[in-house]
């Protein structure tokens, strides 16, 4: 296998340190970077002063002044985190990166830019194979490498982009999740829980709902507020919700592996959701709804259930003792952990490099498996 040179993208309004694991984003790269490097790649990360990332080199190009400057002072526990694309941060992030990677960068190299069409300035002035990795967003660029969370939301952006044919070298390759972080758990509390932003599309007032009617206590974690009138919710006086802001990764672990079981009524077309395989490999069942992700990251019976109307999730509330705590984490652990998503990656990476000889018709006689699509199913 061919050692390869990357740069990597940070997020303009964020350092990227485990500190900020509310953001799913932040934590995506965190563990990119440990994948690419576990394959002895060349790897620089360029981001926000304070961040904390397994590289070769770490190039700062914007500081916490730029922030602060840019967003104010808030509480990121509490409130969404604050970003707008051409927004001061990210003039000054573009501009910085491409100064810095075209001192650094060799034909060969790969770009891997993490947030689609906030990072286009930076992909059209560089020139580099660009490649963007795990994409749980809308604003694609067109002349980029896709690798997509879910099968389910790579159809869909094809068709918001009217894209009717195959792209070959498009791929879905799912999240990737430390298992250190989320230890199993078979022993399990009576609360229910929501973890996420607090708003209606999410399905929160689903969760309480369902909460209520089954006579459970549900524990609400995340950014935002249980009482806003914007995203029709009014549940500050619930007696039967514990609220907690967003929490450290400690903290995530233990209120997910307590859980009875974790709900995800999400109203939209979920890209992933991270939550219910970070739940499941705490031994956590999950309950979701049955679209977007969820089909392929949710085995109906056997790690949680997906349902369609109030009725179905109050049901798999009562019956949520069917679902064994073993093929939750069984499940997550066989096909969502960094060795084995490391492993999608690297095959990915490697076909694209074969862009720079023969590509499509680039032959392979040491292969010896085709085994990167395989998915590992509790027995």
């Amino acid at each position: 296998m061919s050692k390869l040179t990357f740069h990597l993208l940070g997020l303009a309004h964020l350092e990227t340190t485990k500190h900020n694991s509310s953001c799913a984003y932040t934590q995506k790269i965190i563990k990119l970077a440990r994948m690419i490097k576990s394959y002895g790649h060349t790897l620089y990360f360029y981001g926000v002063e304070g961040s904390d990332i397994e590289c070769d080199e770490f190039i700062p190009i914007s500081t916490q002044e730029v922030l602060k400057q840019c967003y104010g002072e808030y509480d990121r526990k509490t409130t969404f985190f604050k970003s707008e694309s051409n927004d001061y941060a990210h003039r000054i992030f573009n501009k910085n990166a491409i100064e810095e990677i075209l001192k650094r960068r060799n034909d060969n190299d790969i770009l891997l830019c993490t947030m689609g069409l906030d990072n286009y300035e930076i992909a059209s002035k560089v020139h580099l194979l660009t490649v963007e990795p795990g994409i749980g967003y809308t604003g694609i660029m067109a002349d980029s490498f896709r690798v997509f969370e879910s099968y389910a939301w790579m159809h869909h952006i094809y068709g918001l982009n009217r894209i009717e044919d195959g792209v070959w070298y498009d791929a879905v390759i799912p999240n990737y999740f430390d298992l250190e972080d989320f230890p199993y758990q078979e022993e399990k509390q009576d609360y229910l829980l929501y973890f996420g932003r607090i708003i209606h599309r999410k399905g929160v007032q689903v969760a309480s709902d369902v909460a209520k009617v089954t006579g459970h206590q549900l524990y609400i974690v995340g950014q935002g507020s249980l009482d806003n009138p914007n995203e029709y919710l009014n549940l500050g006086n619930e007696k039967h919700i514990k609220y907690f802001p967003a929490v450290e990764a400690e903290e995530r672990a233990k209120l997910l592996g307590n859980a009875k079981a974790v709900l995800m009524p999400t109203y939209y077309l979920e890209p992933f959701g991270g939550v219910n395989v970070e739940a499941q490999l705490c031994g956590t069942p999950v309950i979701t709804s049955d679209w977007g992700a969820f089909p392929e990251t949710v085995l109906h019976g056997v790690t949680g259930y997906r349902c369609r109307v109030f009725e179905e999730f109050c049901w798999a509330v009562n019956n949520i003792s069917n679902i064994k705590p073993e093929n939750c984490r069984k499940w997550a652990e066989s096909n969502y952990s960094l060795e084995r998503v490391g492993k999608m990656y690297e095959e990915y990476f490697q076909r694209l490099n074969t862009l720079h000889q023969e590509g499509w018709y680039q032959s392979n006689p040491d292969r010896t498996e085709l085994d990167w699509l395989v998915r590992y199913y509790p027995q």
